[in-house]
């Protein structure tokens, strides 16, 4: 735990915030003081993780509370809208920190692969980041503040995966993405970095057989997976000042996996 509050006035937006990454990630921010807005297409999920939170929670829209949960389907426009102006609205104020932990995987192997499950990958894990990352971008143009742009991509997205050809395109665009909106934002005093997991323990790889976690376990130089808190650290890092002078950069979190 950090020794001081680095993010003690910081309104931070977390997505996919019901669960793993996303859920460690909000955690981490609102132990270094940041109001946290927790999303996740799951409202019940988003709930909760505000609960873990501690402190009163705020109710969409109304005043009191440090934390607010919401809920939105990132992969469409209109939602992301309506999401940072709900957020804006709550907290009379746009998100200073964005983290992008929404995704979701529907692995086969490329002979095999739908293309529903190619769109279905693609409009979550990348447009739903692009079109995050644009409504807050925009948020913080408008309103004249600085901020700090944090997208999860994965290591998959640098050296690819079997049967994850989707997955591994969302999440390399993601690097370009982020590195491309580095440039352009900061001028705004906006930062833009990806964070990069190796295989961490989550809800998602949880789903892996145990022949293949152990096999996974095998080849990491560290013996051993990551655990969320290994990337809400970096995350924290990377969203507060101690970051200031970083930006477009990726950040990778494998325990030496693929160095």
């Amino acid at each position: 735990m950090a020794s001081q509050l680095r993010l003690r006035s910081a309104l931070a937006l977390v997505t996919g915030a019901g669960s793993g990454i996303g859920r460690a990630v909000s955690a981490r921010l609102a132990r270094e003081g940041a109001a946290v807005a927790a999303c996740d297409l799951d409202e019940a999920a988003a709930r909760d993780t505000v609960r873990l939170l501690g402190g009163p929670a705020r109710e969409e829209g109304a005043p009191g509370g440090k934390h607010a949960a919401f809920q939105a389907d990132v992969s469409q426009a209109a939602a992301a809208r309506r999401l940072l102006e709900q957020v804006q609205a709550c907290f009379s104020r746009p998100p200073s920190v964005v983290v992008s932990c929404a995704g979701i995987t529907r692995d086969e192997f490329l002979l095999q692969m739908s293309e529903n499950d190619w769109d279905k990958v693609l409009a979550v894990n990348l447009k739903g980041i692009f079109l995050i990352t644009q409504a807050a971008a925009q948020a913080l143009v408008s309103s004249g503040c600085h901020g700090s742009i944090i997208n999860i991509s994965s290591i998959v997205g640098k050296v690819g995966n079997i049967g994850q050809t989707n997955y591994a395109a969302s999440k390399a665009g993601v690097i370009g993405l982020t590195q491309t909106a580095a440039r352009e934002l900061g001028r705004h005093g906006i930062r833009c970095n990806s964070v990069l997991p190796g295989f961490i323990t989550t809800p998602m790889t949880q789903k892996m057989p145990q022949k293949v976690q152990d096999k996974v376990t095998g080849i990491i130089p560290m013996g051993h997976m990551g655990d969320p808190e290994d990337v809400a650290d970096v995350v924290a890092f990377l969203a507060s000042g101690d970051s200031g002078y970083i930006t477009g950069t990726s950040v990778e979190v494998t325990g030496g996996l693929f160095m």
